[in-house]
């Protein structure tokens, strides 16, 4: 049993955590979702020992240290969203280093240990290899088997799927609800409400440092008491750009989207892909009638992306319409990476303005 009591932390006189409770039980697993600047990561590293909280206290099975003696074992282990692996050790030696040099095992005892936890990720063969040679899911998954060396009552992992690609993600899944099945109690922020919703046995939305509200993943997503809780799970959120002819700044554009899907923590995967799917589609619509109004859209609720084109006025249809030939090769690539291309034309009839979705097919 984990028990955070009434955490306050302030910084330069700014509140950040006002009050957090609440407990967590063996096998559980927390997710900790709310909006940038919520408190989120300062709450994992008051629980980790890595800040100092002004008040409250951190409590597992009734424990309140965090380090037992030399040869016992860290009672709390934190993977960070950079990994913080070393980059001149191998996998096998980045896993040994602390239970050798914490708690005191030798050599082979600790590579005993450091396979196990490797075959208990998945990355055994991995073992000899150079960590900056892994992808940026295994480099998370040898961070994880380096924490469970330590045999932690607690795992803390902060955003594990902010640099993740959707096949990576669903190992990452996989892999979190393992070690729940083994007993592993573990607290998660992240802003991936899919992955919360796959993985977490609870919520927790955070806004302002406080917990706003609490529950199952069904009850947070799916009926929020809290309108704010509401407002936060159900927002659309959006990167526009405006377009005024064909000379318009194709790299300007790219960079908002690169950034916009990083602040979201949508991956690479997606991040290339938006980018194609905008140029492709630019290159197909007219941009010589007036101005084209670009809006990448992200829902956090379930996770869906689209790319929406508001057209000047004038242009009542594209596709399909007998004096606008799209370019073949540029369509057959925009249905690769789309779902559907959807028109609607709204406003009233002396504005009416064409809309045009393109829904980016979910990645499997």
């Amino acid at each position: 049993m984990v028990e955070v009591s009434n955490l306050k932390k302030t910084f330069g006189g700014r509140i950040v955590l006002n009050g957090v409770s609440f407990t967590l039980k063996e096998h559980d697993t927390l997710c900790v979702v709310g909006p940038t600047g919520c408190g989120k990561s300062t709450l994992l590293r008051c629980i980790a020992g890595l800040e100092e909280p002004d008040s409250g206290s951190v409590n597992i099975d009734g424990d309140p240290r965090r380090l037992l003696s030399k040869g016992g074992r860290h009672s709390i282990g934190m993977v960070f969203q950079s990994y913080n692996l070393f980059p001149h050790l191998n996998v096998l030696n980045n896993v040994m280093l602390a239970p050798v040099r914490v708690l005191g095992l030798s050599k082979k005892s600790a590579e005993e240990l450091a396979v196990e936890k490797l075959e208990q990720v998945g990355l055994a063969e991995k073992a000899s290899a150079n960590v900056e040679s892994l992808s940026a899911g295994q480099r998370q998954r040898v961070a994880i088997a380096r924490c469970l060396a330590m045999e932690p009552s607690l795992l803390l992992l902060d955003e594990p799927t902010s640099a993740l690609d959707p096949v990576m993600v669903s190992e990452m899944q996989c892999l979190v609800r393992d070690l729940s099945k083994r007993g592993m109690a573990m607290i998660i922020v992240t802003h991936d409400l899919q992955f919360a919703r796959e993985v977490a046995s609870h919520v927790i939305f955070m806004n302002e440092g406080v917990v706003y509200e609490q529950g199952t993943p069904e009850e947070v997503f799916d009926s929020p008491k809290k309108e704010q809780t509401n407002i936060f799970v159900n927002t659309i959120l959006d990167y526009s750009y405006r377009i005024h002819s064909r000379r318009y700044d194709l790299y300007e554009l790219q960079a908002g989207m690169i950034q916009f899907c990083k602040r979201h923590s949508l991956g690479k995967e997606v991040q290339f892909r938006v980018q194609l799917l905008a140029e492709e589609v630019l290159n197909i619509v007219p941009l010589d009638l007036g101005t084209v109004e670009l809006s990448l859209r992200y829902s956090r609720k379930n996770g869906s992306i689209s790319l929406e084109l508001l057209m000047p006025q004038g242009v009542t249809a594209i596709f399909g319409a007998s004096e606008f030939e799209p370019d073949e090769i540029g369509m057959s690539i925009v249905r690769g990476l789309c779902d559907g291309v959807d028109e609607l034309l709204e406003g009233d009839p002396s504005s009416l303005r064409l809309r045009v979705r393109f829904q980016l097919k979910e990645m499997n």
